[in-house]
């Protein structure tokens, strides 16, 4: 079971969370780099800038989200430290991660993306019993709030990402 597994930090990053929030970034950036985006593709250059900001400020939202969560736990009558937090945020994010692999997919990949975080709902749904030990009636609740902070820290960094791949497109001028 996951909530009694023994883990750390830096063995979550490194073994799980560095390699599975990458599958997304990697997918955009193919897309970015390698396909139009209307009149105008990126460069390649800009591209590469937005896939790595992008991936860094993905996995610092992951431990953010972590201790967030773990923050709100006693409002919801549930338990757990930064360690079971950030397993049941790595865990639950697993499918929106694979599913992000849809994102080299124009229009049709969106679905994709949103089956993926549908499931990774799912997924918390499931979690947050088991690894924070919160009480039934209080799920929902807990989930809705979690869900609003994640979408918060999602928000900030597709808008630090957009303006980064903004000013590529309107700095290069590749057009076809």
């Amino acid at each position: 079971m996951i909530a009694g597994e023994s883990t750390s930090v830096a063995a979550l990053y490194s073994g799980y969370i560095v390699i599975l929030a990458a599958i997304p970034v990697v997918a955009s950036f193919i897309q970015m780099a390698f396909f139009s985006f209307g009149l105008v593709r990126i460069a390649l250059t800009y591209a590469l800038i937005a896939m790595i900001v992008h991936y860094v400020l993905s996995l610092g939202a992951v431990y953010l989200a972590a201790v967030i969560i773990e923050k709100l736990a006693p409002s919801f009558q549930s338990q757990g430290n930064t360690i079971q937090a950030l397993k049941l945020v790595a865990y639950a994010s697993t499918a929106v991660w694979v599913a992000g692999v849809f994102g080299l997919l124009p229009f049709i990949g969106v679905l994709g993306v949103i089956a993926g975080g549908i499931y990774s709902i799912y997924l918390f749904y499931l979690g947050l019993p088991a690894i924070m030990r919160t009480p039934q009636d209080k799920v929902i609740p807990y989930m809705i709030v979690a869900a609003v902070i994640i979408i918060v820290i999602q928000g900030i960094i597709m808008l630090i990402v957009g303006t980064i791949t903004a000013g590529a497109m309107v700095g290069s001028r590749v057009f076809y």
